[in-house]
């Protein structure tokens, strides 16, 4: 039996050692340039040409066709996406499901709603990486994976919301107050996988403090956490020590941001998956 992992590019996971996977790319598109999601990708220069781009910019989701290839060759697949409510990635993913186990009878894709976006999908495949070496059952991975997702959760330091706002992911109004006097917003993705912006908080260190009591409230007690920074290596270096002084045997792991979260998160942002397990 032929297991595979698939995520989209939200996932900013590009490579799994120990377990057949494949990334499939999301899209940045603006007037002059289109971005494809990919290691490949100057992400840095992608995110200095669509500050000073002038006109629309957005993004766009894997088809189905993108999925369907992705899936090829497996007779057991987790397909991991971006949240439905902000992307319709996961719509176009159950889609190529369906159509790959009618195509492959026998074949199993199990699609899984992260409701969220970024380093929180690092934990979903891990884990399930995890489950596939220990040879458990499709079945129950997944509905242990169902289970597992009501104890990982994602929250955010962002120093500007103006592509979120552009796009109809935050209110304007929220947006235009990130990054007056060094104010950051502080918030996290909901259980309905919509951003929730929670604080506005003056300083970057004030705001990864706020950012790590709001992770304590909502549970963490020294679990795995994801830190996906948009160069700003030194925002995850200060959140990691907080983390650190707290819970000295938390497993922290960096990683930064793929063009997509990088898109959203924009210079300077912070995004922390984390279990409260």
């Amino acid at each position: 039996m032929r297991y595979k992992l698939v995520a989209d590019s939200s996932a900013n996971v590009f490579a799994m050692d120990g377990v057949d996977y494949a990334s499939v790319p999301m899209k940045i598109i603006t007037t002059q340039a289109e971005y494809v999601d990919n290691t490949a990708l100057d992400v840095a220069a992608m995110v200095d040409e669509i500050k000073v781009t002038k006109g629309k910019s957005g993004t766009s989701c894997p088809n189905m066709q993108d999925w369907l290839d992705a899936f090829e060759g497996a007779d057991r697949v987790f397909a991991v996406t971006i949240t439905s409510n902000l992307s319709g990635s996961h719509a176009s993913c159950v889609q190529a499901a369906a159509d790959y186990e009618s195509e492959n009878p026998g074949a199993k894709v199990c699609v899984i709603d992260s409701l969220s976006a970024g380093p929180e999908l690092g934990l979903i495949l891990e884990k399930l990486k995890a489950w596939i070496a220990e040879g458990r059952d499709f079945d129950r991975m997944a509905a242990d994976i169902a289970e597992y997702l009501k104890h990982t959760h994602l929250s955010f330091s962002l120093e500007s919301l103006t592509n979120l706002a552009r796009n109809g992911r935050v209110s304007p109004a929220v947006a235009k107050i990130a990054g007056v006097l060094g104010i950051r917003v502080v918030g996290v993705a909901s259980d309905h996988g919509t951003l929730e912006p929670l604080h506005k908080v003056r300083g970057e260190k004030k705001a990864l403090d706020t950012l790590f009591g709001d992770m304590k409230e909502r549970g963490y007690k020294g679990g795995l956490v994801r830190i996906a920074d948009c160069f700003n290596k030194e925002a995850a270096d200060y959140l990691e020590s907080l983390i650190r002084k707290d819970f000295p045997r938390a497993t922290v792991q960096h990683e930064p941001c793929s063009a997509l979260c990088s898109f959203y998160a924009e210079r300077g942002g912070l995004l922390v998956g984390y279990e409260d397990i």
